[in-house]
């Protein structure tokens, strides 16, 4: 076995390394760098090149906040530490002979304002040893990726991941995958943008099945995404448009939002609710890209031809909660239950439902409802109503009794990175924690490469009826749904686009 295997692509020739079994080609890029002509733009395909380009480590970050790479400071031309370079993804192969594996392809979270693939707790060796090849990749994020700016496409960190998509149409065969068998699979703001992936028509033929996890159930119309990016720009005293937006730098960029982010819950009366989230972006409905709010699109059948896997954590929003400072203040209390609840006595059916219940507590209940559960739960629906399969799960399994089943601990399971030890080491473990972990990391782990080969998870699909739903405890079982006091507060609600309430 050539410890260095080196596959041609359509592009040009890339030199990997075999890790323990596993082949890996990190850094390959997808797409030309944006920036300059480029930047803001839609996503350019990678040039060809002649010999043999290393793919051994990964590619720089896109521009983010934590990014100190030189790409942060450059408005045009190339940068001398080479991190202009960042649409680039990453290959874990068990073998890179004619086999036809199903290939599961990783679209990362991060509130729309951070990603970066080189993440160990993204690393795809463990999977890939379950017999499918992973590929995840860089997309860009920010105003860069997702801000309305006039005079450039909408969505522009999704049309990356639908580049990185072509990429691998064209391309993993080589590595061993199979084409005709790509699951997409994606966390929080990732798991949101496979939703969007399931009604694009331009990613209509890229992927076979799709698993969103913890999709947070936002997105923009044109009106209030254009509010939001006007803010920001008018931060460094510019509009939102390509012709001044694209003299200034991505680490000005990234610093004004992170002002606008702060000021954020000042704009709830014109911008909705999507003022009490963390992030000021979100996937836009612009008409043409991305039509409509997927619970639209998927209910009349929308991709009815996609095998679809979603599900949530029991306790997603403790992981905000739970942090330093996360406490809710009783103002922070009464403003999401004034603007998130699903009807007029919000706080009245929730004290009702949840009677044991803290004030603090109904408060990280509805932020968990409104943000990522229900909009899971309700994304089912719609999928079953287009006549398209569909399974539910819920992680409810937890190591510590500070953070319970909260956001983002489903795919650290699912990638096996979270290790006995690291849970072993919480000052809140439960005491068999650790010994546990393994078995539910491996049982999850299981069912999505199953799902990813076969199209059917191990357990009844999802019908609103029986409502059938795997829980991942200590012993996964196959159950009703268990949120179901949630469910019913918001049984008349419809998720769709969110708009602007008024203008300032």
């Amino acid at each position: 076995m050539n410890i260095e295997p080196e596959i041609r692509t359509a592009a040009g020739v890339v030199r990997g390394r075999w890790e323990n079994a596993v082949a890996v080609f990190r850094g390959i890029r997808y797409a030309e760098p944006p920036i300059g002509a480029r930047r803001f733009g839609a996503p350019v395909p990678a040039q060809r090149w002649d010999g043999v380009r290393d793919a051994l480590e990964f590619g720089p970050p896109v521009p983010q906040a934590s990014n100190a790479g030189s790409v942060m400071s450059s408005v045009s031309g190339r940068t001398s530490d080479g991190s202009e370079d960042c649409l680039t993804l990453n290959v874990w192969s068990p073998d890179l002979g004619a086999v036809r594996l199903p290939v599961m392809v990783w679209i990362q979270g991060g509130t729309y304002l951070e990603n970066y693939s080189a993440n160990p707790h993204c690393d795809g060796a463990r999977l890939a040893g379950a017999g499918v090849v992973v590929v995840s990749m860089n997309y860009r994020v920010g105003v860069d990726g997702f801000a309305r700016i006039v005079g450039v496409p909408d969505n522009r960190g999704i049309l990356d991941q639908i580049a990185a998509l072509r990429w691998v149409q064209e391309n993993i065969a080589a590595f061993g995958g199979d084409p005709d068998n790509v699951t997409v699979f994606g966390q929080s703001a990732g798991g949101a943008c496979i939703a969007a992936l399931l009604v694009m028509p331009m990613a209509a033929g890229l992927f076979r099945r799709a698993i969103s996890q913890s999709m947070p159930g936002t997105y923009f119309s044109e009106r209030l995404a254009t509010a939001i990016s006007t803010t920001i720009a008018a931060q460094l005293g510019v509009r939102a448009t390509i012709g001044e937006l694209a003299r200034i730098t991505p680490r000005a960029l990234t610093d004004a939002t992170d002002v606008v982010i702060q000021k954020m819950p000042e704009f709830v009366e014109s911008w909705g609710p999507m003022a009490l989230t963390p992030t000021p972006f979100s996937p836009v409905i612009d008409g043409t890209l991305l039509p409509e709010a997927p619970w639209r699109a998927l209910a009349r059948g929308a991709a009815r031809d996609i095998d679809l896997l979603i599900g949530h954590t029991r306790d997603e929003y403790r992981l905000y909660t739970s942090r330093p400072g996360g406490e809710p203040t009783d103002a922070r209390i009464t403003a999401a239950f004034d603007h998130l609840r699903p009807s007029t006595d919000g706080n009245g059916l929730y004290r009702t439902a949840y009677p044991d219940a803290t004030p603090g507590q109904r408060f990280e209940v509805l932020n968990s409802d409104w943000l990522f559960r229900m909009p899971s739960l309700h994304l089912a629906d719609a999928a079953h109503a287009g006549g398209g399969p569909v399974w539910l799960w819920e992680l409810a399994w937890s190591f510590n009794s500070e953070q319970g089943a909260s956001h983002a601990l489903d795919f650290l399971l699912i990638f096996g990175t979270l290790s006995p030890d690291e849970v072993r080491a919480h000052r809140c473990a439960h005491p068999n924690a650790a010994n546990e972990i393994t078995h539910v990391s491996h049982r999850m782990r299981t069912d999505w490469v199953t799902f990813a080969t076969t199209g059917d998870p191990g357990w009844a699909p999802y019908d609103p009826h029986t409502r059938s739903t795997r829980v991942y405890d200590t012993e996964p079982t196959t159950q009703p749904y268990p949120e179901e006091r949630s469910r019913r507060i918001w049984s008349t609600h419809r998720f769709d686009t969110l708009d602007l309430l008024h203008t300032e």
